[in-house]
């Protein structure tokens, strides 16, 4: 399992942020428990999901995953976040960083059809130890810009040696298409400084509307080609 951006790495967190820390062996050693406990989550949820696809492949010739991406925030990303959330001294009170930071552990789940999203999601929170915090469906109310997925923040149980613990993790459910128009839409964004002109979100949102036809299309194409076995 390959996590992008580790957040175990106190080392680089950038220079002013480590002078304000007041007790720094205390901080690594929680910034090293958080890593534990926060990918062994991602951990939980990736068994779940790989067991959902197996069965679906067995059972319905059909995997509704088509790829999954899994991510720790970065030290300074969570930090930055922790400030902007008015968390009060957050490099020394990385308790109520946990409390308020529901997405330093991210889950993205990319299916083969829009439908798929749904279903997969569906049975996974169906699962007694999953615990639902919060939903905010953008694919079937997208964003203004023209943004979808289906977010989903959940709370799974992790047992360690001396104690269970429960770990929130953020789940983006999409289809190909909508993180074909996501990733390329970061791109442009990112390439231009975060700032786009409004003719060009426009075109982007135009896009979005393309590609969920697109979507549509093919989900019934697909329906159509089971329909007929």
């Amino acid at each position: 399992m390959n996590i992008t951006n580790e957040i175990l790495n106190p080392e680089r967190l950038s220079k002013n942020k480590l002078e304000l820390v007041r007790d720094k062996d205390a901080f690594f050693q929680e910034i090293a428990d958080i890593r534990l406990e926060y990918e062994a989550a991602i951990k939980e949820i990736s068994t779940k999901l790989e067991i959902l696809d197996d069965d679906f492949k067995q059972h319905d010739d059909h995997g509704p995953i088509h790829h999954i991406q899994y991510r720790l925030k970065s030290v300074n990303s969570l930090f930055d976040k922790a400030e902007r959330y008015g968390i009060e001294d957050p490099l020394n009170n990385l308790a109520e960083i946990r409390k308020q930071i529901y997405d330093i552990a991210g889950v993205r789940v990319v299916c083969n059809y829009r439908d798929d999203i749904y279903r997969l999601s569906s049975l996974l929170l169906k699962q007694e130890d999953i615990k639902l915090i919060r939903i905010k469906d953008y694919s079937s109310n997208p964003k203004e810009s023209g943004y979808r997925s289906l977010h989903v923040v959940i709370e799974v149980p992790i047992f360690l040696v001396s104690k269970k613990v429960s770990i929130p993790v953020e789940m983006q459910f999409r289809s190909i298409a909508m993180d074909t128009w996501a990733s390329l839409e970061h791109e442009l964004k990112y390439k231009n400084e975060g700032a786009l002109s409004e003719e060009l979100q426009n075109k982007l949102k135009i896009c979005s509307e393309i590609l969920a036809d697109v979507d549509n299309r093919m989900e019934n194409i697909r329906h159509e080609v089971f329909s007929d076995e």
